[in-house]
């Protein structure tokens, strides 16, 4: 790789990182406790990993998370040590969002590219579901009611936010993800 196209795509990735931070200051919805329903915040990290692999897609959702960290600012859990708080910016934040440079990994099996393009994002939107839904039952659990499990309040809160986002995010990415495919399809026939 030459220093040019590594240059290239570190500027990509950059104002990737960018434009998901401004997608996510701008929420369709904001749940009180945290989480929101974005215009597709997710899609740019999880593009440029499509685009460039894991270790660029990595690389990026890592600096993504620290971006959401520091602008979103990390709710205070109901915690008194700093292990739990520890627990919380790795879940909620480090972890949930480094995953998403994982797509090509479950995109990579598929022959059709839109068909992986779809997967991947599937399959890493969930992994960072899941990284909420733990957060919710080992930290955020005491705000669910009595009368409740805190798996299943986890479950259905950040459920709430993250089936949304899992939605809009698969279906950003794949029309770009046809919109590539087709640009470079009228390219290379041109």
């Amino acid at each position: 790789m030459t220093q040019t196209s590594k240059t290239r795509i570190m500027t990509e990735c950059a104002i990737m990182v960018a434009l998901s931070a401004v997608l996510q200051l701008i929420p369709f919805v904001k749940l009180a406790n945290g989480g929101s329903i974005t215009l597709a915040s997710m899609a740019p990290i999880v593009f440029i990993a499509l685009r460039h692999g894991v270790k660029w897609g990595l690389l990026t959702a890592f600096v993504g998370s620290l971006v959401q960290m520091l602008l979103g600012g990390i709710s205070a859990p109901p915690t008194e040590t700093f292990f739990w708080f520890l627990l919380v910016i790795l879940l909620d934040y480090v972890i949930a969002y480094t995953v998403l440079g994982l797509a090509p990994v479950f995109a990579k099996p598929f022959q059709n590219q839109l068909v992986g393009a779809g997967v991947g994002t599937f399959a890493v939107t969930l992994l960072r579901y899941i990284c909420h839904i733990v957060s919710g039952i080992l930290i955020w659990g005491v705000y669910a009611p009595e009368d409740q499990p805190v798996w299943l309040y986890s479950i259905g809160y950040n459920g709430s936010y993250m089936v949304p986002e899992i939605i809009i995010t698969v279906v950003i990415v794949v029309l770009l993800w046809k919109f590539v495919a087709m640009r470079a399809l009228k390219n290379r026939h041109a």
